[in-house]
């Protein structure tokens, strides 16, 4: 059976619910979680009908869901715990397999906040379960909010892979908008990022035939390869996962794999995708940074880029690469993203040229290129 939890003493700031089959697994998260200050886990459950049963008096802020579960499973359980519960941010957590992958893609299209891998704990070993807890908390961290993370407009430390979020009302400095035609775009995204992507590419449909498009969103490989196969279908645009050493074309969409950074190399004559497993940039492996540092030393104030909703500041450094060489930047709003964490950090370095909603960025860059196409 499920359970809500009481909780006195220590002030709660965030309040987690655990909607997971296996009671082992229940217990070494709830373990994990009630070790991070101002955090605590209100409720579990072991299937999706005993979560929707008990959300409501639960008020959960976050709602880890499992996606194979008895009686109900996770997907099933998802719109009805969207309407029970608005205010929760839901998190998908699913083993790695295609099946998984698409169900937590399409969790993400209803609704969902973010997902997380869950390794097979009895098959996978200690580093897998370590590797699982450090991305948990994580997640948790950067979904809490400011509750978590210090307000402030100051730089990022060269490795620090997190910057403090801007402070409400903070006032930016925006960068003038490249005079130069562009002639490649750029997204880099995180938490919130296969939705936002999507709205995007469904305004740009048509429309991309001129330009090499390059996505990096922090995700699995399996995921990585089916979020190439959405994106392409909503912009109308050859794409698939980017292989190495592959030449750089128009009209054709990169997303970076899961697993390995992505940058832009010089071959001869040509412009080719660089792949590398290298450590974690920012946490992420793909990571946007090197992706857009590599892009701005190759075209300058050719490239259009947008920086999208995520947790961390993955990003910033690599959009201030862009902005210093002459390239625009877009950022994504506040109001219209999952988490302020990538863009404010963008917009606090001072990288953007134009700060705006969702809705907008699409209609934007289609105007903007067609606009200059025409000339």
């Amino acid at each position: 059976m499920g359970a809500v939890r009481q909780h006195a003493g220590q002030p709660v700031r965030t309040k987690v619910m655990l909607v997971e089959d296996s009671a082992v697994v229940r217990g070494m998260m709830r373990n994990w979680l009630e070790h991070l200050d101002g955090v605590a886990v209100v409720a579990t459950a072991q299937n999706g009908q005993i979560a929707i049963d008990m959300v409501g008096a639960a008020a959960p802020d976050i709602i880890i869901l499992d996606i194979e579960m008895p009686v109900m499973d996770g997907i099933t359980a998802l719109p009805q715990l969207l309407r029970a519960a608005p205010q929760a941010k839901i998190v998908m957590a699913s083993t790695l397999t295609d099946r998984n992958a698409q169900i937590s893609l399409k969790a993400l299209q209803l609704g969902a906040t973010d997902y997380i891998a869950k390794p097979s704990f009895a098959r996978d070993g200690n580093s897998a379960r370590d590797e699982f807890k450090v991305e948990l908390l994580r997640k948790i961290k950067g979904l809490s909010g400011p509750a978590h993370q210090v307000q402030s407009t100051r730089s990022p430390a060269p490795d620090a892979g997190w910057m403090p979020i801007p402070a409400p009302g903070t006032h930016f400095s925006l960068r003038k908008l490249s005079a130069t035609p562009p002639r490649i775009l750029l997204f880099g995204s995180s938490t919130g990022g296969p939705a936002a992507l999507t709205r995007v590419f469904e305004a740009l449909r048509g429309k991309l035939s001129r330009f090499p498009v390059l996505v990096v969103q922090h995700m699995p490989a399996t995921f990585t390869r089916l979020l190439a196969e959405k994106l392409s279908a909503a912009a109308e645009i050859e794409g698939a996962e980017a292989v190495a050493n592959e030449p750089l074309l128009p009209g054709r969409l990169y997303v970076a794999p899961g697993g390995q950074h992505m940058r832009l190399q010089r071959v001869g004559a040509d412009i080719r995708i660089a792949l590398d497993g290298g450590p974690p940039i920012n946490h992420s492996r793909p990571a946007v940074d090197p992706m857009f540092e590599s892009a701005a030393q190759i075209f300058g104030p050719a490239v259009l880029s947008v920086v999208l909703t995520g947790m961390g500041s993955d990003g910033a450094r690599g959009a201030v690469a862009i902005a210093d060489r002459g390239g625009s930047v877009f950022v994504q709003d506040e109001a219209s993203s999952v988490v302020w964490g990538m863009p404010g950090a963008t917009a606090a370095m001072g990288a953007a040229a134009e700060i705006l909603p969702l809705e907008q960025i699409g209609v934007r860059i289609a105007s903007l290129i067609g606009a200059r196409s025409s000339r």
